[in-house]
């Protein structure tokens, strides 16, 4: 089931989340977030932009939201999407609904353009943003120093309506 954000998530979501930083290269985070910075970061974003979990049996194994691409006031109509699954529950569709989901939701607000910032490679979530139509539109070359290695990112656009 895909529903809203609870403030009651935040510690399923930031043990999600911190898999991902303590493991991986996907988030440029390099330390383990506190349930204090992660609350008020999901807090922030959940006020302005949608912000979706995927629970199944009482647990949550995945979620996506919406979030400011920049600060100047023309990039008000660019927002940056983000999706997480749990380790070990990929392959089960979980990413493809709630971006789906996030993408529907998106369609309702003000939104013109979704970005889709990632850690290249990265061969699944290249293939998630190409399904939905996001186009390839910039690879950014040693951008991030996570492990001691350059990490470079692709951007990717959907231009939404």
């Amino acid at each position: 089931m895909i529903r809203a954000f609870n403030a009651r998530d935040t510690k399923a979501l930031l043990e999600i989340y911190n898999y991902y930083v303590i493991n991986t290269v996907v988030t440029f985070d390099i330390e383990p977030l506190t349930f204090e910075v992660f609350e008020a970061k999901v807090g922030r974003i959940n006020t302005d932009f949608p912000f979706l979990v995927f629970e199944e049996a009482n647990e949550i194994l995945g979620f996506a939201y919406a979030s400011k691409f920049r600060p100047k006031p023309a990039y008000a109509y660019t927002v940056e999407s983000t999706v997480y699954v749990k380790h070990g529950n990929h392959g089960k569709q979980i990413g493809s609904k709630l971006y789906k989901a996030l993408i529907d939701a998106l369609k309702e607000t003000t939104a013109h353009t979704v970005l889709g910032v990632l850690t290249l490679p990265n061969k699944s979530s290249e293939r998630l943003h190409e399904k939905f139509g996001f186009k390839k539109i910039a690879h950014l070359e040693e951008v991030g120093l996570k492990f001691g290695k350059w990490q470079d990112v692709g951007i990717y656009q959907l231009k939404l309506g």
